[in-house]
């Protein structure tokens, strides 16, 4: 038998993107085949061009993911992270979402995606030095 080595992909392997083609291949063979990974990205700009927030996530088996959300201090209050997740939402179902996730501390802004229509899951006890994460989800509707 030879002998296997792990070590670090080379840049060329990692811009192939082989690895995730072969499990994509593989899932195909169990639930069929599906769009391939898509990114959403947003971001809020005032008129001098400050970033005031955005939104970072993908649609992945017909899952909106949403990875970060997030709205300078100075500019909350006023609706733009409504705003930001409404309109990830909307572009994720364009790819096809039919659900949507996060996860979030309870520090951060449980509060607000419980009134965007997001219910908890689940949860991870002391997460962080004493804080549990938070898990959330909402089914997408046009």
């Amino acid at each position: 038998m030879n002998t296997i080595h792990i070590v670090p992909p080379t840049d060329e392997e990692l811009r192939s993107g082989e690895l995730g083609r072969k499990l994509r291949h593989f899932n195909y063979g169990v639930v069929g085949e599906y769009p391939e990974q898509k990114y959403i990205r947003l971001n809020a700009k005032d008129d001098s061009g400050r970033l005031l927030g955005g939104l970072r996530g993908f649609v992945f088996l017909y899952w909106f993911n949403v990875d970060v959300l997030f709205v300078e201090e100075d500019a909350r209050g006023a609706g733009l992270g409504r705003r930001l997740l409404a309109e990830g939402e909307r572009q994720a179902m364009a790819l096809g979402a039919k659900h949507a996730k996060l996860d979030t501390f309870e520090w951060q802004a449980r509060p607000f995606y419980l009134k965007q229509g997001y219910e908890e899951y689940g949860r991870i006890d002391d997460y962080a030095a004493g804080f549990y994460l938070v898990h959330m989800k909402k089914a997408l509707t046009g």
